[in-house]
């Protein structure tokens, strides 16, 4: 599948980078951290031009971002509250959860996109928070950057060795993805004790 779409891509370029981008944070199914290595390939191998496709794919992804978190806003709510009974949460706890993302939760969407399934939430959290657009998109724009820039860098520099072991670099980078995420919840809890403590 995900050859199929970079060939696609390879072949109708930039304003398909675009959409198939914006699309994968909204909710389809594209993988789009091995989607950014080929992309990086691409570039080694002279069928992309680099600030282009750069600039599609980050763009897509911060207009995907976007909607998510206007669902958020719009919606997001009004679900918590909807299924708060099943998830056994009271409102107390829910403005304690809401209060949290507005303080730490800003520091997640600098990460969020090294995890697939929590860089399409983590907007709408964000929304649903009423987090202001404005701190919203500073957080999650910057952590798009350095993820999209990250991983095109990544395809462009192992050229072909990125095309031939796509497994292993994927595997390779959902370990280093859950490090990223496993250090920054370490970070926040030993921030936590801290505070408590006042050491």
């Amino acid at each position: 599948m995900i050859q199929a779409i970079a060939h696609w891509i390879a072949l109708h370029g930039y304003g398909i980078i675009f959409g198939v981008f914006a699309g994968g944070v909204i909710g389809a199914p594209v993988p789009n951290d091995l989607l950014l290595g080929y992309l990086g390939y691409f570039i080694y191998s002279g069928k992309l031009l680099p600030l282009p496709t750069v600039t599609a794919a980050y763009f897509g992804c911060i207009f995907g971002m976007t909607v998510n978190y206007l669902l958020g806003r719009a919606m997001g709510f009004y679900f918590v509250h909807k299924y708060a009974g099943r998830l056994r949460l009271n409102p107390e706890q829910l403005t304690k959860i809401r209060a949290w993302f507005g303080h730490a939760g800003k520091w997640g969407l600098l990460f969020s996109n090294f995890l697939p399934g929590i860089r399409h939430l983590a907007p709408i959290v964000a929304g649903t928070s009423r987090m202001s657009f404005t701190e919203f998109a500073f957080f999650s724009f910057s952590g798009t950057l350095i993820w999209t820039v990250l991983y095109i860098s990544l395809g462009y520099f192992l050229g072909e060795e990125w095309k031939r072991q796509t497994a292993v670099i994927h595997n390779i980078l959902g370990g280093v993805s859950i490090a990223v995420v496993a250090v920054f919840v370490l970070y926040q809890l030993w921030m936590r004790k801290k505070r408590r403590t006042g050491v």
